[in-house]
């Protein structure tokens, strides 16, 4: 997106976005420091033209082109309205000047703001993990992502302060981090909101913008991470009109089984029997996932399966379907995730 001022485009702001001056490269560059600011000269146009490049303390950057034959400032290139061969000519000139810069004398950020970028490099250091910019409509959108259970633990996202149940506008960038249980307990502190773009039961956004140090932000983040390392509960249905898994775990313990393809290797599968048992009876352990299957008859289709293998079995009277009801689980149409109270009581057996 190139910014518009009244019709101007400043060509600058759009190259160094992202960008931090390493004032210690500008000199090698050829820049010359005159007190706080440093200049750099260089010829285009079959040196017809002059790029004049000035960087302030704080790394802006203001470049002005010279049309040496007339020695007058010429600025059509930056008019929005104005065509043609020549002015495009002298854009991409300039622009090539200013992305040389950018290249040698500025590291490249991974977002907008101050904190964004610290608290990424933050989580590199700690974590070893970088963002991933998924979206090409949303290009400064960064990922965070768990290697060991490929689940996001983090989202940073530029987005308008409205967003945020907030009467103040202005653009602001936020991590959206995972909470769970502890969600209602962090929105009563300044600086965090209900999540923008995902669900509020779970997680929070947290504006960038310094109101939480660092280390609060990090500490919010280390809790996510945590949820997000920690393996995932499924109520599978089994049909025993359909096969036989009543009893197929009499002669080993593993097994192939219809995978979903969000189950991950480490979840644990509760196999829910239907009629005429219609209890819970297995609990399992998915030891391999996508492994291809091409099959299809008139009761199942599928693509690929999973290993599971068995690591407790239940009797026949103790998860009941009617049990089930009073932990909130009506149906098991298909793969769902496991209540956490459900979980708890499976986990005592």
């Amino acid at each position: 997106v190139i910014i518009l001022l009244g019709g101007v485009v400043v060509l600058e702001d759009e190259v160094f976005k992202k960008r931090k001056l390493d004032k210690n490269k500008l000199i090698i560059y050829g820049f010359v420091k005159e007190n706080n600011t440093y200049k750099y000269s260089k010829l285009i146009m079959d040196n017809s033209f002059r790029v004049d490049i000035t960087i302030d303390s704080k790394g802006k950057v203001i470049g002005k082109v010279y049309d040496l034959d007339g020695d007058y400032e010429y600025t059509n290139f930056r008019l929005e309205n104005v065509k043609g061969d020549f002015v495009n000519r002298v854009k991409e000139e300039f622009l090539k000047v200013l992305e040389n810069i950018a290249d040698n004398c500025f590291t490249k950020e991974y977002f907008l703001f101050p904190q964004s970028n610290r608290i990424a490099n933050l989580i590199k250091e700690k974590y070893n993990v970088l963002p991933e910019f998924l979206w090409e409509d949303n290009p400064n959108f960064g990922v965070f992502r768990n290697e060991n259970s490929n689940k996001w633990f983090g989202l940073i996202m530029n987005i308008d302060k409205s967003k945020l149940n907030s009467k103040e506008n202005g653009e602001v960038e936020v991590i959206n981090v995972k909470l769970d249980d502890l969600v209602d307990t962090y929105l009563k502190k300044d600086g965090i909101y209900p999540a923008y773009h995902m669900s509020k039961k779970s997680w929070v956004s947290v504006i960038l913008d310094g109101t939480l140090s660092n280390e609060e932000v990090m500490s919010l983040i280390d809790i996510s991470y945590e949820l997000s390392n920690r393996k995932k509960e499924w109520l599978i249905p089994a049909n025993p009109k359909y096969y036989d898994i009543v009893n197929a775990f009499n002669d080993t313990d593993t097994i192939i089984w219809k995978q979903s393809s969000n189950i991950l290797v480490g979840d644990t599968i509760y196999l829910y029997i239907a009629e005429p048992y219609s209890c819970i009876m297995f609990k399992c352990s998915v030891t391999r996932v996508n492994i291809p299957y091409p099959y299809a008859d008139k009761n199942v289709s599928m693509k690929k399966v999973m290993k599971i293998k068995l690591l407790k079995r239940y009797n026949d009277d103790e998860f009941t379907f009617k049990k089930l009801n009073d932990y909130g689980v009506r149906a098991i149409r298909g793969p769902r995730s496991v209540p956490s109270k459900l979980s708890e009581e499976l986990n005592k057996s």
